[in-house]
């Protein structure tokens, strides 16, 4: 049976969702986030995918990117996977798969579901009760978002920029967003488009 096609529009952001296989941990250390982090930034700056939020959790991680073009996308991916797998793989003496099967994808097209999708990613960590706020979680955007925190692998979207002329007022704003809490519908329109 033939793979289903994966709705890739160019300039249109997706939320992404890559899970390790049987949901066992993909990061054993810091040292483990560090690299993957290095090894997506390189990936997307060779095939052209704006990174624009992402969280890394324990067994999964989330992103919200702009593919450039059709395969820019599969392309990050694909790099991202195959580096980060065969890394993790050797520094930890394992073999076999690390990642469950694809990724998955949703097309982020309406202001309300981008905005949805950022706090339902970098809300990941408290929901899991890693953390009680999502600025006390290191390995996620929100920092860079809400209070300017340097993050080179983080290219803001419009729907951010648009938030205000300074990023001071940015800032705030975006903190604003997280005052309320996606609902439960919300958090179900996301698991069930991706």
């Amino acid at each position: 049976m033939a793979r289903k096609l994966r709705s890739i529009i160019p300039g249109l952001p997706v939320h992404v969702v890559q899970r390790g296989v049987n949901r066992c941990d993909i990061f054993a250390s810091d040292k483990d986030r560090l690299s993957y982090l290095e090894f997506l930034t390189e990936a997307a700056d060779r095939h052209d995918c704006a990174i624009h939020c992402y969280v890394l959790m324990g067994n999964h991680v989330h992103f919200l990117m702009t593919p450039v073009s059709r395969d820019s996308l599969p392309f990050t991916m694909q790099a991202l996977n195959t580096r980060y797998a065969w890394h993790f793989n050797q520094r930890h003496e394992r073999t076999g798969p690390l990642f469950e099967g694809r990724y998955r994808t949703s097309v982020v097209d309406t202001d309300r579901y981008l905005q949805v999708c950022y706090q339902y990613i970098e809300l990941n960590p408290v929901r899991a009760k890693f953390c009680q706020k999502p600025e006390d979680y290191r390995w996620s955007s929100y920092r860079c978002h809400a209070y300017g925190e340097i993050d080179s692998l983080v290219s803001f979207h419009p729907g951010y920029t648009m938030l205000g002329e300074d990023a001071t007022t940015r800032q705030s704003r975006y903190r604003g967003w997280f005052s309320q809490r996606p609902t439960e519908e919300d958090i179900e329109q996301i698991r069930s488009g991706v």
